[in-house]
């Protein structure tokens, strides 16, 4: 990594890799680890009443335990307008540090060697640590998430089949998934730039913060 590029957080890493879904993956799991949301009704999210809700490392941790004042699924949330506005700010934070293009929209080369780099430094998490869990499923995706908290990845319909709540099978849950996202992170190495596809999002949705862990305002 070039010694000028600050590292974006766990947050930022994940949006770069797989795009929305992918950013509020790492928000709910970085409050699920400190007790703030929690698997609801079979393939949805809930926030709780326990844990340190008033502890967000990130402004998407903020939006997306806001976003749930009901229950929702995994393709829903990023949809709520609190979380998409957050998403929104993020890719704004990343196409000024040159990792993502706004049209057409996509990762820039810097963002592909970065993505390279940090999947090469942390290929899986040595221990439980949070920041280190964090990181891997940001980097690594489903397959890390499978792997350390396969029983809440699958019952919060983080994995799997799930988000029932999504397909309108629940009355909280309206099945209209996510408007407008056209980007899906990580797609056989074709990246906007070498194919003039993999669009990173409605033009109302994007965006991003920085921290540290998911951490809060900009880049370490």
């Amino acid at each position: 990594m070039d010694r000028t590029t600050p590292m974006p957080d766990p947050c930022a890493i994940a949006l770069l890799r797989g795009g929305d879904r992918a950013a509020v993956t790492v928000a709910v799991l970085a409050l699920h680890l400190r007790g703030a949301v929690d698997a609801g009704r079979p393939g949805t999210l809930r926030r709780t009443g326990t844990g340190d809700a008033a502890t967000f490392r990130h402004p998407l941790e903020k939006a997306v335990r806001t976003g749930l004042y009901r229950p929702a699924g995994p393709r829903e949330l990023p949809g709520r307008a609190v979380v998409r506005r957050a998403l929104a700010r993020m890719r704004a934070e990343l196409v000024a540090a040159g990792l993502l293009r706004a049209l057409p929209a996509g990762r820039t080369r810097a963002a592909r060697r970065l993505l390279a780099e940090l999947r090469e430094r942390h290929p899986f998490p040595d221990g439980p640590a949070e920041q280190e869990v964090l990181l891997a499923v940001a980097l690594h995706g489903e397959r890390a998430l499978t792997a350390l908290l396969p029983r809440f990845a699958r019952d919060s319909g983080l994995t799997g089949r799930g988000a029932l709540a999504d397909e309108g099978l629940f009355p909280f849950g309206r099945g209209s998934g996510i408007r407008g996202i056209t980007f899906h992170g990580d797609d056989g190495g074709r990246d906007a730039d070498d194919s003039g596809g993999g669009a990173h999002g409605g033009h109302h949705h994007g965006g991003h913060d920085f921290g540290g862990g998911c951490g809060g305002g900009g880049f370490d």
